[in-house]
């Protein structure tokens, strides 16, 4: 974990993961490092489907990594060519969005990565990357929004078309932290991480 503190951590490409994964091609997108829309859009037609934003609870790691209970919270869906591909939940201190990170809130359908990796003073911390837990907080929240966004025929979805693995960091501008995850779709994996 970060430290909390005005002093923002050296960018790292490595990830740390409490199980490790089995798929190399999984290894690769866990760890691949700057932007992730940049990746995706080597595959064809990336959009973003804005699932919530706003003033919200956090959940358990979140409070852990952020110091408060709640934050500024954006859940995303990316899409390839119109297939859910990814979803992803950027948080950040209520102050935060009042300061460095104000630009979060006027994103809109633009992805994230607009903002984080145009910007040379944004810093980037290490990799994380964790199995989602089936029951947890987290898996239950990113699997209610892929069953209502993510496929048109949700109640045909089989459970292995689920995102079943996530990485996420922190971001830190002027001192302030912005945390991204991004949980992964299953049949994205085998897609190439990086232009051959």
């Amino acid at each position: 974990m970060l430290p909390r503190s005005s002093t923002s951590p050296t960018p790292r490409s490595t990830v740390s993961s409490t199980a490790a994964p089995a798929s190399a091609h999984l290894r690769r997108w866990l760890s691949a490092p700057g932007s992730l829309t940049a990746r995706l859009r080597l595959h064809g037609v990336v959009t973003v489907d804005v699932l919530a934003q706003g003033h919200m609870p956090l959940l358990p790691q979140e409070r852990q990594a952020l110091g408060c209970q709640a934050a500024h919270v954006r859940e995303v869906l990316l899409r390839i060519d119109g297939r859910a591909a990814v979803w992803a939940r950027s948080v950040t201190p209520l102050s935060a969005v009042k300061g460095p990170w104000a630009a979060i809130e006027g994103l809109g359908t633009r992805p994230l990565a607009e903002l984080l990796f145009s910007h040379r003073r944004v810093l980037r911390g290490p990799l994380q990357a964790s199995r989602l837990q089936p029951g947890s907080p987290l898996q239950r929240r990113m699997a209610r929004a892929w069953l209502g966004h993510g496929h048109p025929l949700a109640h045909n979805l089989p459970p292995d078309a689920l995102p079943h693995w996530a990485r996420h960091s922190l971001f830190w501008h002027r001192g302030q932290p912005l945390q991204v995850l991004e949980a992964f779709a299953p049949w994205m994996l085998p897609l190439p991480s990086e232009r051959r």
